[in-house]
């Protein structure tokens, strides 16, 4: 079978596999123990959280580790609105972020917080205009995701933290799961305080992953316990988990901006075009790695079904949303045409795909676009 949906996940690197193996049967020990196994266990855990840190270039600042992206941008959005909320009680996000901010923001507002959700174009992006009129001086956070993780929109994250930080004393977040290990991520240049990555995304481990902090950003903690990683993530810290990712984000970080994967985005662009009845939502200077399309008056799911009797492997949209019937929050806000809305299917390369897998993607594609033709006919 071909693999393309490794937006959804990746298959792990087998070094990166035998880097939790190798620590799981080393430094078994609890870090937090004051024996030496601990001692020797709590060294392993400081230097993966410093090559992680070193690799967004953000050697001075803290790394909080979590069950995953979703865990990591609920302790981004919830604990940094409380521990700066004597700041003001507005946030500012868009309307296409992943589930995990918004139903954070949406939670934030039954407890009294105002929270702005940025329009995007049809393309995704935001407006640097709008999001300059929304900051006020009683902003105390902005949470703009780098890449969609439907559509591939990479937003101009350096230009928004510049923004931020004329206008307000806001923290800035931004959920970088889909661009870490894709494009350049660093928070030094770009200006962030806060990112989310996530391990499965870059070869990893599933229910693996991190927000990294500036120093002196500090969340509240929205789970309470033992006080492990500084009193903001209680619970036993995985070593082995923490090596594991550290190893695949050394291994991600080499592989940014990949000329073949903007080659092959570019061949499957081409053979889309040439279908009257297909709409590249996907925006030209998107990330390398996402092309989402969508096929007119055609549910998604037949598409996807075709293609995995072929063969072939792709979701619909994103794995988050894939089971939902109706047209998902990404879909409905970039004003998609209606005869369209149903049809999303979502391509995403990762380091197991060749370019004779793009080639027999463009074949099976021909063979669909000629039988849905035909019954349109």
């Amino acid at each position: 079978m071909i693999y393309f949906d490794n937006s959804s996940t990746t298959r792990p690197d087998e070094s990166v596999l035998e880097s939790f193996i190798a620590a799981n049967m080393k430094y078994y020990a609890n870090p937090a123990s004051l024996h030496v196994f601990g001692r020797e266990a709590e060294a392993l855990l400081k230097r993966s959280k410093e090559q992680m840190l070193t690799l967004v270039d953000n050697e001075s600042g803290e790394v909080v580790l979590t069950s995953g992206g979703t865990e990591a941008n609920n302790l981004a959005i919830l604990g940094l609105a409380e521990a700066y909320s004597t700041r003001g009680n507005h946030i500012i996000t868009t309307q296409i972020e992943h589930p995990s901010i918004i139903n954070a923001c949406r939670k934030l507002e039954e407890i009294g917080f105002e929270v702005d959700y940025l329009g995007v174009d049809a393309q995704g992006l935001i407006s640097l205009e709008e999001l300059e009129k929304k900051l006020r001086k009683d902003t105390v956070l902005v949470s703009i995701m780098h890449v969609n993780n439907e559509i591939g929109t990479i937003q101009p994250i350096g230009q928004c933290a510049e923004l931020v930080k004329k206008n307000s004393r806001a923290i800035f977040h931004s959920d970088c799961v889909q661009s870490f290990g894709k494009l350049p991520v660093s928070m030094e240049s770009a200006g962030m305080d806060a990112i989310t990555i996530s391990a499965h995304k870059i070869n990893g481990l599933k229910n693996s992953g991190a927000l990294l902090l500036k120093k002196g950003v500090m969340p509240h903690a929205i789970n309470f316990g033992g006080g492990q990683e500084n009193g903001l993530r209680s619970g036993t810290v995985s070593v082995p988990n923490a090596v594991a990712m550290a190893k695949a984000m050394r291994i991600s970080s080499v592989q940014i901006e990949r000329a073949d994967y903007r080659e092959w985005r570019s061949l499957l662009m081409e053979a889309c075009r040439s279908y009257e009845n297909i709409r590249i939502l996907s925006p030209e200077c998107g990330a390398p790695h996402i092309l989402s399309l969508s096929f007119k008056s055609i549910n998604g799911e037949v598409a996807v079904n075709y293609f995995q009797e072929q063969g072939i492997i792709i979701s619909t949209s994103s794995a988050c949303s894939s089971k939902s019937k109706s047209a998902g929050h990404v879909i409905e806000a970039i004003g998609l045409e209606k005869k369209f809305k149903n049809g999303v299917i979502r391509i995403s390369f990762g380091n197991t795909t060749t370019k004779d897998e793009i080639g027999e993607f463009i074949k099976v594609l021909k063979s669909f676009m000629e039988l849905i033709e035909r019954g349109i006919n």
